[in-house]
């Protein structure tokens, strides 16, 4: 399925909602620039939410290969944006992965496409960092697995607290990241220090 051209079921619906809302919020839905507003959101959100339609631990199987490779395997810089759950806004930034195999490994775009389905989800950072990690841990079963997300989030930024630029940054891990000497190589590695 291509995002960009098909949607999924409902998105009349969706539409119409979106019409509704443009009404309580003060505004005139059938002035001419916003006549198509409630579908080009509708089609938009449909976008921002594919990630319910997919299944991350079909992506890595699907590039799975044998190999006796037991060092630290790193997939840093990942651009991702999400949707704040709490209020429908946008958070974004990068996401940096990190897992050390145990006789299989993965296409390395298969890394980064698990960080796109969990964001292409209504999100908080924290389980979105949290998912990524148990997602590869439960389908690869490597020595250990490590995720770092840092993000910018416009809820912040044009709301509450306006902070413009504040960075959230999360970290979960497992196995043999337990380890703080194992932690730290992976931060040296992500900082550029060999």
């Amino acid at each position: 399925m291509n995002p960009e051209t098909e949607f999924r079921e409902g998105l009349d619906q969706l539409a119409s909602h979106y019409h509704d809302i443009l009404s309580l919020l003060g505004e005139d839905p059938e002035r001419e620039g916003l006549l198509k507003t409630p579908l080009r959101v509708a089609k938009a959100m449909q976008i921002l939410t594919r990630g319910y339609t997919q299944d991350p631990h079909k992506v890595l199987t699907d590039a799975l290969f044998a190999e006796e490779y037991d060092q630290m395997v790193i997939v840093k810089d990942i651009d991702f944006f999400s949707m704040c759950e709490h209020h429908l806004l946008p958070f974004y930034g990068k996401a940096h992965v990190a897992y050390i195999p145990n006789g299989y490994i993965t296409g390395l775009s298969k890394i980064a496409r698990v960080v796109d389905i969990y964001s292409h989800r209504l999100q908080v950072q924290e389980r979105m960092t949290q998912q990524i990690k148990e997602c590869i841990q439960s389908t690869l079963h490597p020595l250990g697995v490590m995720v770092v997300v840092e993000a910018k989030h416009t809820c912040m930024q044009m709301r509450g607290v306006e902070k413009q630029n504040a960075i959230t940054t999360t970290s979960d891990f497992c196995g043999a990241f337990n380890q703080a000497k194992t932690r730290e190589e992976f931060m040296n590695l992500l900082r550029g220090d060999f």
